[in-house]
């Protein structure tokens, strides 16, 4: 069992305080034995010093200052996915826009080949989704995945991954560039290289994060507009609101819906006794609708300010790594979409993800009113 944090000052108050809720025993609901634990290992499952030393190999590329010298990269590739799905005039903005965007971007700050840009995509899917059939044959907690209980994700694809990631770091190896995986590969501040097993860890969850947030935060904002056009009325209106509607698209749809802690000593929390050793879940979905931390936390305000979501965690340590980009990525695609159509309607319905962890949106068909 679990404690369920649901308020906002209280996931605030675990989130903040690594040394009384640690990461170290897994970040999910799924109970890891020790082997698992520490061949699946990754920066999320660590606290600081050890958190950090694997985090600053890749901090300076995720900087609010590094991300937005590369707004003129975002816009032009926002552009070009925007105006290949707008060769329809209904599509799916999910597989057209929403997963590609990100994906390409990320692929370019590893130094990817665009080319391999949609086996990222069915690689992302099928670890954040390893518990929808759609994106993988062995659903976990159904199928048989025991063979695969030491990868990442417990997930077949992991070993591809491994591969590919591989293959791409004899490649870095030989001839280093200017990128993210030549960056992983260098020395740590402590003179240490990360070892063969935290580097292939640390590449396959680039390529799961680099997968969701952005992604499905696209699409349950554009979701968003479509049940409710005099909110995009009002934001296409006065495009100085972007950047708070972009804020409130991230508050309300709370892609990842939890993160688990586990207690390292007694403690009381919201007028409860935990014990050490108890698991710790803390619910942004819930965190983020709370009117202790939101006035009127059910309406969707195009200008809300402050607004302090935890879509990305909140100040602490483990804030995401990605939080920087994933806002850009969002703000250029709604910019760009804004300047090519009047609207979208829907044209069905959408269709979720099987998943406890990610409120990820698969397919949003879409038609486009010129």
């Amino acid at each position: 069992g679990f404690w369920s944090i649901t308020r906002y000052h209280d996931a605030l108050a675990v989130s903040r305080d690594v040394e009384t809720f640690t990461s170290s025993r897994g970040i999910r609901l799924e109970e890891m034995d020790d082997d698992e634990l520490e061949a699946r290992r990754t920066m999320m499952e660590l606290d600081p010093p050890e958190h950090t030393r694997l985090r600053r190999l890749v901090n300076r590329g995720f900087t609010r200052r590094t991300v937005e010298s590369y707004e003129d990269s975002i816009r032009a590739l926002a552009a070009e996915v925007l105006d290949e799905a707008l060769t329809a005039d209904a599509f799916d903005f999910v597989t057209e826009v929403a997963a590609k965007l990100p994906m390409r971007m990320l692929g370019r700050l590893l130094g990817t080949s665009d080319a391999d840009g949609h086996q990222l995509v069915e690689w992302g899917d099928a670890f954040l989704g390893n518990s929808d059939p759609e994106f993988t044959t062995h659903v976990i907690d159904t199928a048989d995945t025991e063979e695969y209980r030491l990868m990442p994700f417990r997930s077949p694809a992991a070993i591809e991954v491994f591969e590919y990631a591989e293959r791409q770091a004899a490649e870095r190896r030989s001839c280093p560039r200017n990128d993210v995986i030549t960056q992983l590969l260098a020395p740590t501040r402590d003179g240490e290289p990360l070892s063969d097993l935290e580097f292939k860890n640390f590449f396959t969850l680039l390529i799961a994060a680099g997968n969701d947030t952005t992604r499905y935060t696209m699409t349950h904002g554009l979701r968003t507009m479509m049940l409710h056009p005099s909110l995009w009325q009002a934001w296409r209106a006065d495009p100085s609101l972007t950047e708070t509607a972009v804020e409130e698209i991230l508050r309300t749809s709370a892609v990842t819906m939890h993160f688990r802690r586990t207690a390292t000593r007694e403690v009381t929390l919201g007028g409860k006794n935990i014990a050490a050793g108890d698991k710790v879940v803390m619910w942004f979905c819930s965190a983020n609708h709370d009117d202790d931390g939101f006035p009127h936390p059910w309406r969707f305000d195009l200008a809300r300010d402050p607004n302090d979501h935890m879509a990305f965690g909140r100040n602490g340590p483990h804030l995401c790594l990605g939080a920087w980009l994933a806002r850009m990525e969002a703000r250029l695609v709604f910019e760009e979409l804004m300047k090519r159509v009047e609207r979208l309607e829907p044209d069905g319905e959408p269709d979720y993800m099987r998943s406890n962890f990610i409120a990820g949106i698969k397919h949003l068909p879409v038609r486009v009113v010129a």
